[in-house]
């Protein structure tokens, strides 16, 4: 089989645009990949009294993972990190928190 490239200039510039797309996904994913490795976990245990709010706002104050982040997301964060489905946690759980 044989392959004429009737437009050398569209050619080399498909190729071109086909090398960069393919560099830029890498190095996407390459930074997504460091990043996750920096990540650690705490354990908090819960206590009487304490929520999925109370805790976010708490990491929200002194955890440089969630600087910024709306309670919200942390707590949406929180629950997927510790598969919770609902908001119910039980005096004694065990959850873990990621932090830096």
């Amino acid at each position: 089989m044989k392959i004429c490239i009737v437009n050398k200039k569209k050619f080399i510039k498909s190729i071109s645009i086909i090398i960069f797309g393919i560099l830029f996904l890498v190095t996407i994913g390459i930074n997504k990949a460091y990043s996750k490795e920096s990540i650690k976990y705490k354990e908090e245990y819960i206590y009487s009294g304490d929520t999925l709010w109370s805790i976010a706002e708490e990491e929200s104050k002194e955890n440089k993972y969630y600087k910024e982040e709306d309670i919200r997301n942390i707590i949406f964060d929180i629950k997927k990190v510790n598969n919770i489905e609902n908001n119910n946690l039980e005096v004694g759980q065990k959850i873990i928190i990621p932090t830096f």
